[in-house]
């Protein structure tokens, strides 16, 4: 086989102008179905047949607008809308499962600046791994199992452009190439939907635009309680149950086949027709798993999330069971130091603020400065050494007291932070679970019933939190606070 093989490539329209978001939408839709379909084939081909005297190659469909007119824009959205004239572009992976996303987008952009969007094939190659992904009967045998160079033939992917460029504000601009419609490229949405269905066990299709985060499997346990008896009310709105495996429960009283592995990442959803639902993932212990988690939820482009998990209480007042709602970070967790500096302030979102602190006092029946008694308002700490209680403590006894910190975490600040740098709307309520500067430490047996109790108020008060969320309009939740200088037009 010669090393330089001619190229084939599909046939693709000419590039067409739409102002009828469904329309381009179902345009994005049969240019990718050609796309991976033309890629499926052929790599079926090439492990049937004798080894390819082709390389083939097939493109991500592409949407691009051109704006000439400075006229302002609504200064109270925070998307929506090109920031200068100019032109901008995103490549479009898996349009399907984004449908009413993309919908919504370029209705968007077509009503506030008068102008159609630009719907045709892109430059971007899409690597056959990912176009494999939607052919359930295939897979990607590793480098040197089959007769020929996988990369000879077919691309794969490629790191220039798979990365986070955009959302970290790091991106280098090119003359005549356009500036950024999206978040996220199509490649770095095929990495991430492919990380999900590794670690969550379930696949993409499932996740609500709502998500909740915890670290305790109890917490899954009351969901799963909880979702039972949604199925069980027909005026709940909800419609279904989805846990590890991709298994479907409609039935209140249906049963949940136990899954051969646990995944690492263990994710369960209470759905709704819309996607308005809520998604619960027990991302375990650690900044890490936080950080993979958001990592790649975030390119589904979630309407809030929130961290609801066990924290240690810093303050001798405070007791097994009270709640902790964050209005600031203290970051030594690390893992996000070089995407986004430990300088740079995360702010707590009133909207998120106020529909935690509604959701505590519905749930508790406690208002007004009696709510004081189970929980407190300040900073939490996320740290990467859980075992911090077993060095030299006057270090970080005296920073912790220095940023009047009121709990400790492994999780919480990382899942705030990756909110933040990727624009998703975050907050924080944490429920005590031990006291180590107090001689309460986490021990077995050493939790009261008080604290038991208080795992399924506190879930509970979480999904309050994600209903109350969701009544609101998206233009108000999507605040201006998380948007840059910059911004690109796509939520």
């Amino acid at each position: 086989m010669t090393a330089n093989l001619p190229v084939r490539t599909p046939d693709a329209p000419e590039a067409e102008l739409f102002s009828n978001p469904k329309a381009a939408v179902q345009r994005l839709c049969e240019l990718y179905e050609d796309a991976s379909t033309f890629l499926i084939d052929k790599f079926r081909d090439s492990l049937e047949g004798n080894p390819p005297a082709e390389r083939y190659r097939a493109f991500y469909p592409e949407i691009k607008i051109t704006t000439q007119s400075f006229a302002k824009i609504d200064s109270r959205l925070s998307f929506g809308h090109v920031a200068q004239p100019g032109t901008y572009a995103t490549t479009v992976t898996r349009p399907d499962l984004f449908r009413n996303y993309l919908e919504q987008q370029i209705r968007l952009l077509v009503d506030n600046h008068g102008v159609s969007v630009q719907i045709g094939v892109s430059c971007t190659p899409m690597p056959m791994h990912f176009a494999v992904a939607n052919a359930a009967d295939l897979i990607v045998p590793q480098e040197g199992a089959m007769e020929f160079t996988l990369r000879d033939v077919f691309d794969v992917p490629d790191l220039s452009t798979t990365n986070d460029d955009i959302v970290n504000g790091t991106l280098k601009e090119l003359p005549d190439v356009p500036e950024p419609l999206a978040p996220f490229t199509a490649q770095r949405i095929d990495y991430s939907l492919a990380r999900l269905s590794h670690y969550t066990a379930t696949a993409a299709e499932h996740f609500q635009n709502h998500v909740l985060f915890t670290n305790y499997q109890f917490y899954v346990e009351e969901f799963e309680g909880y979702a039972r008896q949604m199925l069980a009310d027909p005026d709940s709105g909800y419609t279904g149950f989805v846990s590890t495996g991709n298994h479907v429960l409609k039935d209140a009283n249906g049963e949940i086949p136990k899954t051969e592995k646990t995944p690492q990442m263990p994710t369960y959803h209470l759905t709704r027709e819309d996607g308005s639902g809520i998604t619960l993932v027990n991302i375990g212990v650690g900044p890490s798993n936080a950080k993979t988690a958001t990592d790649h939820i975030a390119v589904l482009r979630p309407h809030a999330w929130l961290m609801v998990g066990h924290c240690a209480g810093l303050r001798n007042t405070q007791s097994l069971g009270d709640f902790v709602l964050a209005h600031a970070y203290l970051r030594e967790d690390h893992v996000l130091d070089d995407d986004l500096p430990v300088w740079v302030p995360i702010p707590a979102l009133a909207e998120i603020q106020i529909a935690l602190e509604k959701s505590v006092a519905e749930v508790t029946q406690f208002e007004g400065f009696d709510l004081k008694r189970i929980m407190r308002t300040g900073t939490v700490a996320t740290i990467d050494n859980r075992n911090w209680e077993l060095r030299d403590q006057s270090g970080p006894v005296q920073r912790l007291s220095q940023s009047r910190a009121i709990a400790l975490d492994m999780e919480s600040a990382t899942i705030a932070a990756n909110g933040f740098r990727f624009r998703v709307p975050y907050g924080t309520l944490l429920c005590v679970s031990d006291k180590p500067l107090h001689g309460e430490l986490k021990l077995p047996g050493m939790a009261s019933d008080f604290y038991k109790t208080q795992v399924s108020r506190h879930l509970l008060i979480g999904i309050r939190a994600m209903e109350h969320l969701r009544e609101m309009p998206l233009e108000r939740l999507h605040s201006r606070k998380l948007r840059s200088f910059a911004e690109t037009a796509f939520l």
